[in-house]
């Protein structure tokens, strides 16, 4: 939809999170989901946290745990990326401009990326991107490493599903909106612009 058609028939209002508060929820979101998704792999795999397992994996692994501080780091770097990515492909594929309304970038204040939808997008579209990081990134590994008992897999999923705090938030913001209702990401606040009619 045209933004200018939008502004001169709909209200806009401003829904933000201060950022201090948002850190403050994002902590208190992250212990559920830490729990929620912990407690059952240490229920189903609880003979990978022994000493003994440890050891013999310590063992087979020097080189790997040698290096693991790096490959940590780079892990984490790659995935803030593709988390970002992920966010920007799904909202172009709803975009009526396509990649041309999404933009990316980096706050270097705090070292963080972001894509931003110029466009406005129906409620259920802009959840759809907003959510899509954490079901890619988030819960596919940890329900994978779960399942499969993979380590890796689990504390990658569980990583993911925990960094998209922010984007739960925004998503709770928008729980009680009309569907037929249009939002479009603040450029440079957590949080969007409602347009109502």
């Amino acid at each position: 939809m045209d933004l200018q058609l939008l502004i001169r028939n709909y209200r806009r209002e401003e829904i933000t999170i201060n950022p201090t508060s948002a850190n403050i929820y994002a902590v208190i979101l992250m212990m559920p989901m830490m729990l929620a998704l912990g407690l059952p792999y240490y229920l189903l795999w609880k003979e990978n946290f022994t000493a003994e397992r440890i050891t013999v994996f310590v063992a087979a692994n020097k080189q790997l745990v040698t290096y693991s501080a790096p490959i940590i780091i780079c892990t984490m770097i790659i995935g803030v990326i593709l988390h970002e990515l992920i966010h920007g492909i799904t909202w172009a594929c709803f975009a009526k401009d396509g990649f041309k309304s999404i933009k990316f970038g980096i706050i270097w204040k705090v070292l963080t990326p972001y894509c931003h939808c110029t466009e406005p997008l129906t409620i259920k579209n802009y959840i759809t991107g907003g959510i899509m990081p954490a079901v890619v990134l988030g819960f596919a590994p940890a329900v994978i490493g779960l399942v499969t008992g993979h380590l890796a897999f689990f504390t990658f999923g569980l990583f993911f599903t925990t960094a998209a705090a922010g984007d739960f938030m925004v998503i709770f913001l928008l729980r009680k909106e009309d569907k037929n209702s249009f939002v479009q990401d603040h450029p440079s606040k957590i949080g969007c612009y409602i347009f109502r009619k």
